[in-house]
């Protein structure tokens, strides 16, 4: 896997992550604002999409911004465990952190958060 490439579109105020430029790959919508991009057979990430990127980048009141992971919901189970287990190892792992979110104690809500220390730096 070469460097991450990084490409800020600012009229569309998205940014582009790819880990392999140009290589084929299949795009998992994780909610509105995240788009995962993998190879399926290697298992492994080919790039990450973030739409409305300056919106999410930017702390709140309370801290870094956590999105829902909604889109998981719609994934056949085994492509649901294909793309956690993604989520969690490098090089997505150092661009988005997942967590769950516990509303009750019968109801989980797998969600993630921009590591914007990193994405400072790219």
């Amino acid at each position: 896997m070469t460097e991450a490439v990084f490409k800020y579109d600012e009229i569309g105020d998205t940014l582009y992550i790819s880990f392999m430029p140009g290589k084929k790959a299949t795009g998992i919508a994780l909610n509105d604002q995240l788009l995962l991009r993998i190879d399926k057979q290697a298992r492994q990430a080919v790039g990450v999409t973030i739409f409305d990127y300056s919106y999410l980048a930017q702390p709140t009141d309370m801290g870094v911004r956590s999105l829902p992971l909604t889109g998981l919901a719609e994934l056949s189970d085994e492509l649901r465990e294909l793309v956690l287990e993604i989520l969690r190892k490098p090089p997505v792992n150092a661009i988005l952190l997942v967590s769950t979110y516990s509303p009750s104690v019968t109801e989980t809500v797998s969600i993630t958060l921009l590591q914007t220390e990193m994405l400072a730096t790219a």
